[in-house]
């Protein structure tokens, strides 16, 4: 038999992560090294036990799961485990590298399963927003780039790593005011509806 996978386990809640943990730990193929309460401690656990898979959720107090996925680089397969359906979150955890977002209300063999196909480097991803997803990065027909201004494409850029209007104020040295402007303008001359759409867009497009 193959070597199992190993795992770490992070949720802010105690009785959440350490009844994933022992639901995972009862599945073939996954061995649950540890469990940690909070990002920064995920960081270092994952840095010292070098764990295949880390399970992570997003909303913690400090800094948050997408923040800790960048944080532990391209090397760390990590999946993302929350309460949250929703595509803004999903964006954001695909820009920090992010190998899949998963819901926690997933049955424990499903899990370990989606556990086991993202070491194997499948990525695994929530039915409802993966079909949501699939129909917002659905080929269009071949039409010329959008011409954007240098500021727009400074302001999409910002947008689309997830950064919120007030922090991309702050980066480019412009009123909250000025920015809205600038991501109504880029809302329109895209064509898009929202600023997942638009971050969608600039993925595509090559721009982070």
């Amino acid at each position: 038999m193959s070597e199992p996978v190993t795992v770490l386990v992070v949720d802010d809640e105690r009785l959440v992560r350490e009844g994933i943990a022992a639901l995972l730990q009862l599945q073939p193929g996954i061995d649950v090294l540890a469990t940690a309460p909070d990002a920064a401690t995920a960081v270092d656990l994952a840095a010292r036990l070098r764990p295949q898979v880390v399970l992570m959720d997003i909303r913690m107090p400090g800094t948050d799961g997408i923040e800790a996925a960048a944080r532990l680089g391209p090397d760390a397969t990590v999946l993302m485990l929350t309460t949250f359906d929703d595509e803004d979150y999903l964006v954001r955890a695909l820009a920090a590298g992010a190998s899949g977002y998963l819901l926690k209300d997933l049955p424990a063999p499903e899990l370990a399963q989606a556990v086991r196909l993202a070491h194997a480097g499948v990525g695994q991803y929530s039915a409802p927003l993966a079909e949501r997803l699939a129909a917002l990065v659905r080929p269009r027909p071949a039409t010329a780039p959008i011409a954007l201004t240098e500021r727009e494409t400074q302001v999409l850029r910002l947008l689309a790593a997830g950064a919120a209007n007030r922090e991309i104020a702050r980066g480019l040295y412009l009123s909250e005011g000025t920015v809205k402007n600038h991501v109504s303008s880029i809302l329109n001359r895209l064509g898009v509806r929202d600023r997942t759409q638009a971050a969608i867009y600039a993925h595509r497009r090559g721009l982070l």
